[in-house]
């Protein structure tokens, strides 16, 4: 049982990264992931101190650098706009929060593990996930529960609860099914490339598990999850080796696994869907879309039906579509659309450097990993659907990439002995 501690606690502290949460007894602006970052930070000094140099791999030199020009042309937005509003043009701030968050992620899972990989990664985030699944169902059935964290954690718990959403500990709402969507993705690279994960049948089980569960509770807290599940299948479809002239044995495994868990899930969810009225309520809201194709013949969902007749919305001059208005925060415009939120904050100029960041970050990982070369392709297309729907980025995960150990040198990787923290 002792033996189980240490992965818990990096459990809990990759969560309190991925889903970051405020607590009651503090300020409102104080989060988990700030927290994680300031330790960051100070881990990266120490071992900069101790290396008596400072060493920051070339691919995020660039990010870096890109975010810093779009941060400066959305600060010239607001200055030319006469507005107060840094949302983005502090994105640099953010941008180094995240890194220096998953900066000392990665460092604790190293001391653990003694190495961090795409595959440690990939089953930390996959079992963070199925967590804040079963965290939400749990929530949502034990009232009991659900005040205990609402009493220690605020998340804007009051919203979701006016609303009827379910709601994991920092998992809520557009930002949740972002993420989700990213680990689905990254499960089916892991099952589809990793021969370490291909050859063991119970991390197989345990990843599919994982994967239906998000699928589908995953959706009922988020509709957005479902851009993930789409991309994630067909990643699997066409990159797990079941549909090649010559099938290896363990591609059919794999297929006969994926089969029979999902089955099994769609009869579970069936059952629960007929038997169990709150479960029956959520999976009217997360499959909206899919109810709506068979009653009526027509796939929309109200989000998307509100998307389309109120939020799309321009800019009216040349001026705003150039630079903005240097207006974001409070819902200004009355429209959630990234494209249209960021085009109205910065402009043409700055979007444009923005959308670059993501097409570098994809480009340049799909480069220096071409193993899962798709993955990061799919990256960049989900960053852009996303982009429809909520104004909100996904370098977080990148930002853990960054700090794995194929893009740390040498000089960094003695510093990560298994007795350096």
């Amino acid at each position: 049982m002792l033996r189980v501690i240490p992965y818990l606690f990096i459990g809990i502290v990759t969560s309190l990264y991925f889903f970051p949460i405020s607590f009651t007894f503090l300020p409102d602006n104080i989060n988990t992931k700030m927290m994680l970052s300031v330790v960051g930070i100070i881990l990266f000094l120490y071992k900069s101190v101790k290396n008596e140099k400072i060493v920051m791999q070339q691919g995020l030199l660039m990010a870096v650098c890109i975010a810093l020009i779009f941060s400066l042309i959305c600060y010239i937005s607001t200055d030319l706009n006469y507005t107060d509003d840094y949302s983005y043009a502090n994105y640099i701030v953010s941008f180094s929060v995240w890194l220096g968050g998953a900066y000392a992620v990665c460092a604790f899972i190293r001391s653990v593990h003694g190495k961090i990989d795409f595959r440690i990664l990939t089953l930390y985030l996959a079992g963070v996930c199925f967590a804040q699944c079963i965290l939400a169902m749990l929530m949502d059935s034990i009232p009991v529960f659900r005040i205990i964290v609402d009493t220690y954690v605020n998340q804007g718990q009051e919203f979701l609860l006016e609303v009827n959403r379910l709601y994991g500990i920092g998992a809520a709402l557009d930002p949740a099914g972002v993420r989700f969507s990213l680990v689905l993705v990254m499960i089916s690279g892991l099952l589809s490339h990793d021969d370490k994960t291909r050859q063991s049948n119970v991390t197989i089980i345990l990843l599919l598990v994982a994967f239906f569960t998000i699928a589908i509770i995953g959706n009922a807290i988020s509709r957005t999850t479902i851009l993930g599940l789409v991309t994630a299948i067909g990643y699997f479809v066409f990159s797990s080796g079941l549909f090649r002239l010559l099938i290896k044995l363990g591609s059919v495994r794999l297929g006969l696994l994926f089969g029979g868990l999902l089955l099994f899930a769609i009869v579970i969810s069936v059952y629960l869907y007929n038997s169990n009225g709150a479960f029956h309520g959520y999976m009217r809201f997360a499959f909206e879309g899919f109810f709506n194709w068979v009653e009526i013949g027509e796939w929309k969902t109200d989000s998307t039906d509100k998307l389309n007749r109120e939020m799309w919305i321009w800019p009216t001059d040349q001026r705003t579509w150039l630079i903005g208005s240097g207006l974001f925060d409070n819902f200004i415009y009355g429209t959630d659309v990234g494209y249209c939120r960021f085009i109205l904050y910065c402009g043409l100029i700055g979007f444009s450097v923005f959308a670059f960041l993501f097409v570098y970050l994809g480009v340049f990982f799909s480069y220096y990993v071409p193993k899962y070369k798709i993955m990061f392709l799919i990256f960049i297309i989900l960053t852009f659907a996303i982009w429809f729907k909520v104004a909100t980025d996904i370098f977080f995960i990148y930002a853990l990439f960054f700090c794995l150990d194929q893009f740390i040198t040498p000089s960094e990787e003695e510093l990560f002995d298994e007795n350096s923290i």
